[in-house]
This record gives structure tokens, C-alpha cells and sequence, in this order.
């Protein structure tokens, strides 16, 4: 089939919920993506955060291929060795008790939410608990994560909303303390704030929250869906705040591109939940478990937040510079390699234009271009992004 002929079978049978671009694309190789004409692309997108090691990595297929032929899936009625492994190398990761595998980032905040309402009845027997979300905050589109996304757009044709969700202002203290009542049982936000358009946690305001929760019996929720998993330079981005949450979701860059993700607890909080209370049919398989083991091997082996550390300054350096050198680039603002640059024009724009110039990128909100390449970037896949952008600002 041409390229031509896929993309009409694809308009002609899928709900359009994408506006996709009218590009085909075929395989990948390394950090470059090629397109069913052959047409190379430079991925700083890497699939939205997920292929930290880049496409076609032979390590990690062939570890996936060995358990292919040993078994893929059963169910969680019985016990697997992929699953055990996985979840004592994710919960000792990440300073965390018990961990609860789903099959992506959005289930991993309904199991996060139903670990909340849970904490809390058990604590009070209650069953009218608050839970304070930030706003421009995004934690998925399922009916739970959609109302904890602090983004009237998402929601608005699909209310009502689930009760007892109160929004703050990210990076505002004060309006955290406003929303506490006897009722609030849990905060829950980014660390990097990434759809609402790249804005990291202040340290005041993360340790503040930290402290606001210890203080009023509250759990501390992260979501480091999009920022954790080495991407800011530390496995969890929380690490470089010197505070540990309560319940923390992963997924994304967690199976390099094989649907899982997890919502982990730790204290009480991870006891919370027994059997009855919580399930998936396919979350925790041996064939997404044993992408788990290998992602964290590979984190080890090749050294990635070191080399994700070593790499920052120089993507920071050539955005600073296009800040520095167009007028409609106003600003750059992000940690590690999760970075975004705000611009005046219309990001779709750019971002048409750039795939001309076989350069992918996303947008972050309504005014950023998000860089989140893979971690294995080189300073010269950084300096043919640049020189490619700059070609495409050229033209505005």
C-alpha cells in the first residue's frame, strides 16, 4: 500500500480524535524516523517522551523477543518471574513500598485516585474526601484523570466532572494552604508540569506542599509520567528536590514503547488497597514486565542520567540561542531534557514547517514547542536540530 492509501483507510475507519500529519511513518533507527517514502526525520519527540534509548535498539528487542517465545501473558492470578523483577527493581528505584503495574500513564492516575479515596475512608470512614489538583496541570483523559486535569477545554463536554476535586495555582503556596479543610485527603501534581507548557516545580513550592501534606495528614501524589525515568538528569525528577511523595505514577519511557506504566505508595499508603479493590487484566504481564527490567537494566548499563546530565547544557545552549536570535521566541524554560521554548506564532505552524525540514516536535500548551528527544541524543543531533529550526524560523 502507498502512503496515500493508508492514510485514507486510516480517516475511514478510525474515530478522529488525532489530527494526524500526512506523514506514513515505516521504521525508525537510532534518534531518526523514516517515513514510508524513505524520508528521514530527526525525532526530538521520542513518541512523547517513550523511547529514551531510540527506535530499533537491538538490546532492548532482543531481551523482548527472548520472552515472547517464553510466555506473554497470563493473568494476575498466578505469579510470574518478569513481574517479581520488575517490581522490586521499580519500587527500590524509586524509595517506594509497593508498586501496582497498569497499561499506561492515565490508569496509573485512576489507581493513584482510587488509592486516595481509599486512604481516606479507611482513615475516617468517610466517603466525601477532597483532593487538591493544580491548575494547567494534565494527568490524562479517562473520567478520573480528566477531572484532575486542571484544563477547563478537556472537560467541558464530558461533565459532570467526579466531586471533590479543587484546583490551585502551581508554584503558588498560599493558594495550596486556601484549599485545606478537613476534608482534603491528598495534592496531587507534576513535578515538570509538561501539556500545560514545561514549567518545573519552584523548590519552595514543592517542599512546601511536602511539608502542608505531612502537617495535615494528607497524601503527596506525583506524576512523573512525562518527567521521570532519567529525563531531567535524575531517575525522578522529585530526586532533585530532596523530598519523597507518598504515591508516584510512571509510565511513558517505562517499556520503551510497550504499553505499561504503574502507580507506586509507600508507608500506609501502600496497604491501602486489597484484593477486591483494584485490577487489570493485562497490567504486570510477563511481555511488559520483562520491558521494565530491561528498560532499568539499560538506565544502569549505559549510564543515562549521567549522560542526560552531560547533554543539558548543550540543548539549553542552542534554544537559548534561538531565543537570543528571534524575536518571537520569548522565553526558555524546562529541566534536563524535557525543555520547551515559548514562541508568539501559532506552535502548529512551527511544527509544520519543521517536519518539511525532517525535524519532529510537539507542542506543550497553547504558545511551547516541547523538546523531549530521546536521552541518547549526541551534541550532533543537537546541532542539526538547531540548524534545522533556525531554517524554519527563517521563515517567519
Amino acid at each position: 500500500m502507498n502512503s496515500c492509501d493508508i492514510m485514507q483507510m486510516a480517516e475511514a475507519h478510525l474515530i478522529h480524535t488525532y489530527n494526524r500529519y500526512p506523514i506514513v511513518l515505516d521504521h525508525g533507527e537510532g534518534v531518526h524516523l523514516y517515513d514510508a517514502d524513505g524520508k528521514e526525520y530527526l525525532d526530538f519527540g521520542a513518541g512523547i517522551a517513550v523511547f529514551a534509548f531510540g527506535y530499533n535498539n537491538k538490546e532492548f528487542n532482543d531481551a523482548l523477543k527472548s520472552q515472547i517465545d517464553r510466555l506473554i501473558h497470563t493473568s494476575n492470578f498466578f505469579y510470574n518471574e518478569p513481574m517479581a523483577k520488575a517490581a522490586k527493581v521499580l519500587t527500590e528505584a524509586a524509595g517506594m513500598d509497593k508498586v501496582f503495574f497498569t497499561n499506561s500513564g492515565t490508569e496509573a492516575i485512576e489507581g493513584a485516585l482510587k488509592l486516595a479515596k481509599k486512604y481516606g475512608f479507611e482513615r475516617d470512614g468517610r466517603t466525601d474526601h477532597e483532593i487538591i489538583a493544580m491548575g494547567h496541570s494534565f494527568h490524562g483523559r479517562s473520567m478520573g484523570a480528566l477531572a484532575l486535569t486542571g484544563n477547563k477545554h478537556y472537560q467541558e463536554a464530558f461533565g459532570p466532572m467526579i466531586p471533590g476535586i479543587r484546583f490551585a495555582e502551581y508554584n503558588n503556596l498560599d493558594s495550596v494552604k486556601e484549599l485545606i479543610n478537613d476534608k482534603t485527603i491528598a495534592v496531587i501534581m507534576e513535578t515538570v508540569q509538561g501539556e500545560g507548557g514545561i514549567h518545573p516545580a519552584k523548590p519552595e513550592f514543592i517542599k512546601g506542599v511536602r511539608q502542608l501534606c505531612d502537617e495535615n495528614g494528607m497524601l503527596m501524589m506525583l506524576d512523573e509520567i512525562q518527567c521521570g525515568l532519567c529525563r531531567t538528569g535524575t531517575l525522578y525528577a522529585f530526586e532533585q528536590y530532596g523530598i519523597v511523595p507518598d504515591v508516584m505514577t510512571t509510565a511513558k519511557a517505562l517499556g520503551q514503547g510497550v504499553p505499561v506504566g504503574a502507580f507506586m505508595a509507600r508507608g500506609n499508603a501502600a496497604e491501602v488497597l486489597v484484593p477486591g479493590d483494584h485490577g487489570s487484566t493485562y497490567g504486570g504481564n510477563p511481555f511488559a514486565a520483562a520491558a521494565v527490567c530491561k528498560t532499568f537494566e539499560m538506565f544502569e548499563s549505559h549510564k543515562l542520567t549521567e549522560h542526560v546530565r552531560e547533554i543539558t547544557p548543550v540543548l539549553e545552549a542552542a534554544l537559548d540561542e534561538l531565543v537570543e536570535n528571534f524575536d518571537f521566541v520569548t522565553e526558555r524554560r524546562g529541566m534536563g531534557l524535557m525543555q520547551g521554548i515559548a514562541v508568539t506564532i501559532k506552535p502548529a505552524d512551527i511544527i509544520k514547517k519543521a517536519l518539511d525540514e525532517g525535524l519532529i516536535l510537539f507542542a506543550a500548551g497553547t504558545d511551547v514547542i516541547r523538546f523531549v528527544p530521546p536521552l541518547v541524543i549526541t551534541e550532533d543531533d543537537v546541532e542539526e536540530m538547531k540548524t534545522k529550526l533556525e531554517k524554519v524560523f527563517d521563515i517567519f
